[in-house]
């Protein structure tokens, strides 16, 4: 029987720099689990700019954040 990770894993790339990475992680007797991922260098690029930007975000509200003196 062939699961989802070995079909997704054996496909052709649909961009040449693709980058894949495919795990298993058995927890006990009875759990296993399987999963794969798959990115290209601009999806690197734009998650690296929206991690920025949420970081960005959030040092503002903290930093126009009036600290309170007791």
């Amino acid at each position: 029987m062939s699961s989802g990770v070995d079909e997704v894993a054996s496909e052709n790339p649909t961009h040449p720099e693709e980058m894949k990475s495919v795990f298993d992680l058995r927890v006990g007797k009875h759990i296993t689990l399987q999963g794969s991922a798959r990115i290209t260098p601009a999806g690197v690029i734009s998650t690296g700019i929206a991690v920025t930007a949420v970081a960005l975000a959030f040092g503002y509200l903290a930093s126009s954040v009036k600290r309170r003196r007791y």
